[in-house]
């Protein structure tokens, strides 16, 4: 491993925080944060509670890895794709949380059921295509999930968040996993109200200021 420790500590610290936080199971999902020379990601297959600063893989602009460095997380090629496409994003968290994969595998966005969903960035989170994980197409279905926006959902697989800090990009990503925990029980009651274009319209306008103080 090279690159800055702490860092790296601050990855994992934010590894082993998405199971308590109801964000995922075992060693589902990945966290990984820009750096000068690409990013730091979790490696694939080490268990969280076992990880170390030293297991977190730097991955080059070209996709590269140091020699005798661990296998990065398969799915470095889309947080490499975030991080060339939105050069505001400086640390991406991806996980399986229950309730966004569930809206996931039902292929079905978050509509505007509730004002926060701008909290994203847009007028409703939307889902990207399903492509097989770890794949360029994947890739390319993120990106494209995420145009204007700063979290998706993905066809049969999860969820992706995104922010200028590990922080920044775990609160979001919980935060869509409350979003959706929400919206699949609106569902149930057959009758959810969206706002409009003109509520969201004004909502996203409120949210330029929103949380300065945090």
């Amino acid at each position: 491993m090279t690159g800055d420790q702490s860092l790296c500590q601050e990855i994992v610290d934010t590894a082993r925080a998405l199971s308590p936080k109801g964000l995922g199971v075992g060693r589902s999902g990945n966290v990984s944060a820009r750096c000068a020379d690409g990013m730091l990601i979790t490696p694939s297959g080490v268990p969280y509670e076992t990880m170390s600063v030293d297991d977190i893989v730097q991955v080059n602009e070209a996709g590269n890895v140091p020699e005798n460095s661990l296998e990065p997380s398969s799915e470095w090629r889309f947080h490499q794709a975030i991080y060339q496409s939105r050069p505001e994003a400086g640390a991406v968290v991806h996980c399986h949380s229950r309730f966004a994969t569930v809206l996931a595998c039902a292929r079905t966005p978050i509509p505007a059921f509730h004002y926060m969903v701008a909290v994203a960035g847009g007028a409703d989170i939307a889902c990207a295509d399903y492509a097989v994980f770890g794949s360029e197409d994947l890739s390319r279905s993120v990106i494209s999930a995420l145009n204007g926006r700063s979290a998706c959902l993905m066809a049969n697989h999860g969820q992706v968040a995104f922010g200028n800090t590990l922080a920044a990009a775990f609160e979001l990503a919980c935060e869509v996993e409350e979003l959706s925990a929400q919206y699949c029980e609106a569902l149930k009651l057959n009758r959810v109200h969206l706002l409009s274009t003109v509520e969201m319209d004004a909502v996203l306008e409120r949210f330029k200021s929103y949380g300065r103080n945090a």
